[in-house]
C-alpha cells in the first residue's frame, strides 16, 4: 500500500487531551478536531472518516473493526501509559504506528501512592469522616508512622522503581517482585515470588501492566496471604484484582485499609454514576483513575505524544513506538525519504536496493530495524527520482505500507 503526505493532515483528539497537544499539532499546520469524551465503536468509526492521526486516553477502545474502517489512519497517540485499549497487532498489520507516554506521568502516580500510604497508615480517612459528622475522636489507636514499615511493590517498572526510591527515602523497607529481571535500586530487596513478598510487606502496592495474563491475578488467595492489618493499593489496572475479595478482607478486619484508582468498568463521562463493591467502606480511598491526572503530567504527556506523532508524519521516526520497529534517521538536505513497513523475511533490503540500483538512484542514507513479524526501513534518496521506483516498491510481496516523505 502506497501513501503520500496529505495536505492538510487531519487529527482527531478525544477525551480532553491537554491543549498543549492541540497547539503543537496546529503549529505544524495540522487540522485538529477535539472531542471531550470517549467514543464507542460506532461513533469512533464515523468520526475517523478522513482522519490521519488519532489521539486518545484510556477509555476509547480502538478495535480491529475500528482500524479496518479507517484506511487513512497513519498513527495513534495514547496520551497515557497503557495501550491495552488499542489492538496493537492489527494496527501493525495496517501500517499504523502507535505511541504512548511511558514516563511523563510517572511522578504523579508515585506521589498519589505515597499520599495514600500515609493517609491510610494514619487512618486519616476515618478521622476526616468522623470530624465531618461532628465526632471528635482524638486517639492514636491503629495509627502509625510509615518509617520503619515495609512496602511490597508488585511490578518494578518505571513507576515501581521511582516509588521504590521515594519510599526508601521516607524510611520504608522496600521489597519488590517482578516477573522480569530488574535491577534493585538502593537497598530494595527482590522477592523470588509474589507469595514471598506478601509475607513480609505491611503495604502492598500494584504497578503491573495491562497484558491479558494479568487479569484477575490478585484475588482471594493473595488477599488471604497478606499480613494481618496490612494496607493494599492498586494504581495499575482495574481488572487485575478481585474487588469482592478485597471488600471481604477489609470488612472482616484482615486488611486495615485500601486505596484503589482503577476499576474493571469505569464511567465514560464526568458525572456518570460510579458503581463498585468498594463504595461505602470508611477505610478505603477511591479515586476516579487520576493517578496521572495532574496539570504537570498532562502537559508533559501532551507535548511528548504530540511530538511523536509529528515526527512520524514528517520524518518517519518510530522512536518509542509500541508496535513498530524503532527507528530514527537524520535526513540529509535535498533528499526524499521513503518509509517502508514490510514483513520481516530475509532479502527485503537486497530487493529494495536492487530496485534503486536498477534505476541508477543513489542511496544517501538508510537504516533498518525489525520487531517480530515486521521490519521498518527508512531510505533517503535524491529528491528527483522516477515514479516507477515507488510502483515497484509498493508491488513487492513483502510490502505492508510505503510512505513518501518530503
Amino acid at each position: 500500500m502506497l501513501t503520500s503526505q496529505a495536505d492538510p493532515v487531519r487529527v482527531l483528539f478525544l477525551e480532553n487531551i491537554h491543549p498543549i497537544a492541540v497547539e503543537r499539532m496546529r503549529s505544524e499546520g495540522y487540522e485538529v478536531e477535539t472531542v471531550g469524551r470517549a467514543l464507542d465503536e460506532d461513533e469512533l468509526i464515523a468520526k475517523l472518516d478522513g482522519v490521519h492521526l488519532l489521539g486518545i486516553r484510556s477509555k476509547t477502545q480502538v478495535t480491529a473493526n475500528v482500524l479496518a474502517s479507517a484506511p487513512q489512519l497513519r498513527a495513534i497517540g495514547a496520551f497515557c501509559i497503557g495501550t491495552d485499549q488499542i489492538d496493537l497487532r492489527t494496527a501493525a498489520e495496517s501500517g499504523i504506528a502507535v505511541f504512548n507516554a511511558p514516563f511523563s506521568n510517572t511522578r504523579s502516580v508515585v506521589e498519589l501512592a505515597i499520599a495514600e500510604i500515609i493517609a491510610l497508615t494514619r487512618r486519616l480517612t476515618e478521622k476526616n469522616a468522623d470530624m465531618h459528622n461532628g465526632v471528635w475522636n482524638k486517639d492514636a489507636e491503629g495509627s502509625h508512622e510509615i518509617r520503619g514499615r515495609s512496602i511490597g511493590i508488585v511490578g518494578y517498572g518505571n513507576i515501581g522503581t521511582q516509588l521504590s526510591v521515594l519510599a526508601e527515602n521516607l524510611g520504608l523497607r522496600v521489597y519488590f517482585y517482578d516477573t522480569s529481571e530488574k535491577l534493585a535500586l538502593g537497598n530494595a530487596v527482590r522477592c523470588n515470588s509474589l507469595e514471598e513478598l506478601l509475607e513480609v510487606a505491611d503495604i502492598v502496592t500494584l504497578h503491573v501492566d495491562g497484558r491479558p495474563g494479568n487479569s484477575g491475578f490478585f484475588g482471594e488467595e493473595q488477599f488471604a496471604r497478606m499480613r494481618p492489618r496490612s494496607i493494599f493499593l492498586n494504581l495499575s489496572r482495574g481488572f487485575v484484582i478481585d474487588h469482592e475479595a478485597l471488600r471481604t478482607h477489609l470488612g472482616n478486619g484482615h486488611l486495615a485499609g485500601a486505596a484503589v484508582d482503577v476499576f474493571p468498568k469505569e464511567p465514560k463521562a464526568k458525572g456518570d454514576e460510579f458503581v463498585s463493591a468498594l463504595r461505602g467502606l470508611p477505610n478505603v480511598i477511591l479515586t476516579p483513575h487520576i493517578g496521572g491526572s495532574t496539570e504537570e503530567a498532562q502537559s508533559d504527556i501532551g507535548s511528548f505524544v504530540a511530538e511523536k506523532l509529528h515526527k512520524y508524519v514528517a520524518e518517519g521516526s518510530t522512536t518509542l513506538s509500541v508496535n513498530l520497529p524503532s527507528l530514527n534517521l537524520t535526513q540529509l538536505p535535498d533528499t526524499a525519504r521513503i518509509a517502508l513497513l514490510h514483513h520481516n523475511v530475509p532479502g527485503v533490503l537486497a530487493d529494495v536496493n536492487s530496485i534503486f540500483a536498477g534505476h541508477k538512484v543513489n542511496v544517501e542514507g538508510q537504516i533498518l530495524a525489525t520487531r517480530g513479524e515486521y521490519g521498518y526501513l527508512l531510505t533517503d534518496i535524491a529528491a528527483h527520482y522516477p515514479q516507477e521506483i515507488l510502483n515497484q516498491l509498493a508491488a513487492m510481496a513483502t510490502t505492508v505500507q510505503l510512505r513518501v516523505l518530503s
